[in-house]
């Protein structure tokens, strides 16, 4: 813990250092802030914090600093700075995921056989969402805020293959399950800071304030039987959610790279 607090002084002590000469330059003649027509490309600090803490005292146990949330949504965020003081975000994820499991099990029919239990999960992940921010200050430490909005969307299933047949077996069992599907929408209002470390690359935290809502509709699952008669597919409840709150878009401590 001594350790990690000398560390952190000493990077404060050096940033005071490069304050007090008045230069927002680097050696190189590089300037250090972000400015007009930049592009900027940001993701979540928390891995090198992570990294850093652990190298420092040995240990892999440590967890970063957060400033409020992780962002659960996994999106990409990009910035286009339109001139010195504002910049136009907007935050991206489109992802699937596919996952298969299987298991040996025996086979009914045949002594000492093994035949194979597969299911297949596919999930799918969309976020869309764009924002102003405006930028405030011309030292090393810049002011933000702004408002953002977005949508998200959502869907999964499982899918089983069963290695015994039904005609061998006894019972009731499920052939898929399909979740029903997400839609969700969040508006909300940001401030926070960024300190530039390096020439055009940044540690930055926000804190934001708004509202969301997210529907989940109807699932359904579908059965197999050994018996005469076919099963009635099945539906699983949907819900909704409405809030006001902080942080409902997500935030955490977050690392930016400015380049034209």
């Amino acid at each position: 813990m001594k350790k990690q607090v000398l560390f952190v002084a000493a990077m404060f002590a050096a940033s005071l250092t490069f304050a007090q000469s008045g230069e927002i330059t680097s050696n190189r003649g590089e300037n250090w802030l972000s400015e007009s027509g930049d592009y900027g490309l940001s993701f979540s600090a928390t891995p090198f914090l992570d990294y850093f803490g652990n190298l420092f005292n040995g240990s892999f146990g440590n967890n970063s600093p957060m400033a409020t949330y992780a962002n659960s949504m996994y999106a990409i965020e990009v910035k286009k700075l339109v001139d010195s003081n504002t910049a136009h975000r907007a935050k991206v994820r489109i992802g699937y995921t596919s996952i298969a499991n299987d298991t040996i099990v025996p086979d009914v029919t045949t002594a000492g056989a093994f035949v194979e239990d597969k299911k297949k999960t596919s999930e799918m992940n969309i976020v869309l969402g764009v924002g102003l921010e405006k930028r405030v200050g011309s030292t090393r430490v810049v002011g933000i805020y702004g408002a953002e909005a977005g949508i998200m969307f959502g869907s999964s299933k499982d899918k089983y293959e069963w290695g015994n047949s039904i005609d061998d077996v006894t019972g009731v069992r499920v052939t898929e399950v399909k979740r029903g599907g997400t839609f969700g929408l969040y508006a909300a209002v940001f401030g926070g800071v960024e300190w530039f470390f390096a020439p055009k690359m940044s540690l930055g935290a926000e804190y934001t304030w708004g509202v969301a809502f997210a529907s989940t509709g109807k699932g359904a699952i579908k059965y197999e039987t050994d018996g005469p008669d076919a099963i009635d597919d099945s539906e699983s409840g949907g819900n909704s959610s409405f809030g006001i709150d902080n942080s409902v878009s997500g935030a955490d401590i977050k690392m930016t790279f400015y380049f034209q």
